[in-house]
């Protein structure tokens, strides 16, 4: 078999991609196939490598948003990466088990079948800005307990956790193993095209499109992990103050810059002064000070005009806007941006076209249920839904009837934390799972083992040239088949 190529007509591969990615196919091919030790030790040394950095990986977080709350790195970083990594060694053990499969008509008596999971070879991590500790470490423990290689390339505006992971990860882990790269330079191009065995993205639907393009010229299969417009339905039945607090916590996490967080919300007609009420009073009871630390900075300055602008052009539309922090003065220079509440949106808004990625949040009234999921099946599939409701036949109703990558009901994003589920988009929203068994299976060949017994009924009696006991033969098994 040919060598993988790594030289594209019209994309420069820059040296130190090629040269990672040729020793970690090299030590791939020495030995294919850790053993469960070897694979439980990369794991435990992925979790050395967070605890014993973690002050630092913290910091360079916060410097490279211009403030990253503390508590939001550690709660939504650090600890879900830690948390995977002690589920995943607790149950690698069963997941490296050959699965026995049923053996057909065909070829019994004493014919066996097994599913084994092996790995894959040198894995491809394109990781966004918005989660970069989480949406880098958390798909290598899938793609390591899996006994793959990876090759991770940062965002560039994740310039300082790249420096640190690039200057750390050598302390852990040997190149030909894990390798951090950073962004820049117009090479995002070239690192989609090496000819990785799996490639894993996660961003925006815009860029995920050019990744598998690119990745197609090698037919890599590729995990795509997006966003799209993620909507909160809150039913008559479920109490406004609850949902306001558990869907404002949602919105506000990271400013917003989740692509989980809660686009918009759907309240049944009368119920926005409530919500809104409910909404003023939690937003001053958890952030009495926008500029303090615990509010999380806007990414750069053009995401923050990109917000300043979706606002004006709701406002020029005639949508009602409710400042969440009436009273307070955001730090512009800081990208301190106030959370917003945006009433009567409209389908023509800029806020309604595109995922919003801040802390703005549209509401939209509804009277019958049906109401709500013509509007959400007119656009793209959500990466999830969020129906609050207390009512079985109603949540089931949104299951059903509205498809999305993921659910969560009666609260949101939490869906994501829960090991033993996988993650995952679908259609515009993405494509592929990881997280817990799901992730290892997609980081893992899913091979299928045949092994022939002492006998074998097709030499035996279905070699031409065909006798009538062939033909008897054929037809009793048809004949049990139908």
């Amino acid at each position: 078999m040919n060598a993988p190529t790594l030289a594209s007509a019209d994309i420069a591969i820059p040296a130190e991609f090629e040269s990672c990615f040729r020793a970690q196919r090299a030590a791939y091919l020495k030995a294919p196939e850790p053993t469960h030790a070897e694979r439980l030790a990369d794991l435990r040394t992925l979790g050395r490598l967070l605890k014993e950095n973690q002050a630092a990986i913290v910091a360079a977080i916060s410097a490279d948003f211009g403030n990253r709350s503390e508590f939001e790195t550690l709660f939504a970083e650090v600890f879900p990466v830690q948390a995977a990594i002690h589920d995943a060694a607790r149950r690698l053990g069963s997941w490296m088990k050959p699965r026995r499969r049923r053996v057909d008509l065909l070829t019994f008596p004493g014919a066996h079948n097994r599913l084994i999971r092996q790995p894959l070879g040198v894995v491809g991590v394109i990781v966004p800005w918005n989660y970069p500790l989480m949406l880098s470490l958390s798909p290598l423990v899938s793609i390591f307990a899996a006994g793959n290689r990876a090759m991770v390339r940062m965002s560039h505006n994740s310039r300082r956790l790249a420096e640190l992971l690039i200057e750390t990860t050598p302390k852990y882990f040997a190149a030909d193993k894990l390798a951090f790269f950073a962004d820049g330079g117009g090479r995002g191009p070239a690192f989609t095209s090496l000819p990785f065995d799996h490639l894993i993205f996660t961003g925006s639907g815009v860029t995920g499109r050019a990744v598998m393009a690119n990745a197609a010229r090698n037919l890599t299969p590729v995990t795509l992990e997006l966003g799209g417009k993620s909507p909160a339905i809150v039913a008559p039945d479920f109490p406004i103050g609850t949902a306001a607090e558990r869907i404002l916590w949602a919105k506000t996490l990271n400013a917003g810059q989740t692509c989980l967080a809660v686009d918009y919300v759907f309240l049944p007609h009368g119920a926005e002064a409530e919500f809104v009420s409910h909404c003023k009073r939690l937003f001053a009871k958890r952030y009495p000070d926008v500029n303090g630390p615990d509010f999380t900075s806007i990414i750069d300055q053009r995401s923050y005009d990109r917000l300043s602008a979706a606002l004006e052009d709701a406002r020029a539309k005639g949508a009602t806007l409710i400042d969440l922090a009436e009273g307070q003065k955001p730090d512009a220079r800081v990208r301190k941006f106030a959370p917003h509440l945006v009433l009567n949106p409209t389908d023509e808004m800029e806020l309604m076209r595109r995922e919003i990625f801040g802390p703005i949040l549209p509401i939209r009234v509804y009277g019958e249920p049906q109401e709500v999921v013509d509007s959400i099946n007119s656009g793209d599939r959500p990466l999830a839904v969020y129906p609050f409701t207390r009512n079985a036949a109603t949540r089931d109703f949104y299951i059903s009837h509205v498809m999305s990558g993921g659910v969560a009901v009666n609260d949101a994003l939490l869906h994501v934390a829960q090991h033993d589920l996988p993650f995952g988009g679908v259609g515009a929203s993405g494509m592929g799972h990881y997280h817990g068994r799901e992730g290892f299976d997609t980081f893992s060949k899913l091979r299928p083992v045949f092994e022939q017994g002492p006998l074998s009924l097709v030499q035996l009696f279905l070699q031409p040239p065909y006798s009538r006991w062939s033909r008897r033969l054929i037809d009793f098994m048809i004949k049990m088949r139908s």
